[in-house]
């Protein structure tokens, strides 16, 4: 009678203690991609926010932005598409891809003049605004906070940035994208802009 041959106990132990090495090596990686790809995503969100707000303001709201993103949501009363996608239009406070994004009026701003294009009040407009997007766990989810305003560039820092002013050409943390046009903010003491003629 012939034995079958299997794994002895230390083949095993070893065939174990190899995967669970690979495996230590390989999760920190893995959620540091994920982290990576949650802070993309915040990113793209954000832009797209001031993408859709520029739409807003120049062909629905008679020059002043949505105070909230549900505003942003809503189609033009005549017909048409909404200004941003249902993903982020859906609620005034979203969670998406780990970040929790937040569109609200700028402290510098002001109320409208004329109502939207969309229903919107002309009192729920505003002529400054800030987007938000912050890491549902710090470290976790994501390591930075992102921030937008007005001038279109976009903010990163490891801490919130708590600047609340539209406008603010430094609410704080380094530019990660610019505005439109390729324009980097200015920031309080850069030299003046060189004009060619």
């Amino acid at each position: 009678m012939s034995r079958a041959r299997g794994f002895t106990l230390v083949e095993l132990l070893i065939v174990l203690a190899i995967a669970g090495l690979l495996a230590t090596i390989a999760v920190p990686g893995l959620l540091r991609a994920r982290r990576h790809a949650n802070e993309t995503s915040a990113i793209a969100s954000l832009r797209v926010i001031a993408d859709a707000q520029q739409t807003y303001a120049t062909t629905c709201a008679g020059g002043d932005f949505a105070s909230r993103l549900t505003q942003l949501g809503a189609a033009p009363e005549e017909g048409g598409v909404a200004f941003i996608s249902p993903d982020l239009g859906m609620a005034d406070v979203v969670e998406k891809s780990g970040y929790r994004i937040n569109l609200l009026r700028g402290s510098d701003g002001t109320a409208g003049q004329l109502d939207a294009c969309n229903g919107v009040p002309a009192a729920d407009l505003t002529s400054s605004y800030y987007a938000t997007a912050e890491p549902l766990t710090s470290g976790g989810t994501g390591d930075n906070y992102y921030w937008v305003g007005v001038e279109g560039a976009i903010f990163g820092d490891p801490s919130p940035i708590v600047t609340t002013e539209g406008r603010s050409p430094s609410p704080g943390g380094s530019p990660v994208q610019r505005g439109p046009g390729g324009r980097a903010p200015r920031r309080p003491g850069d030299p003046p802009p060189i004009i060619v003629p």
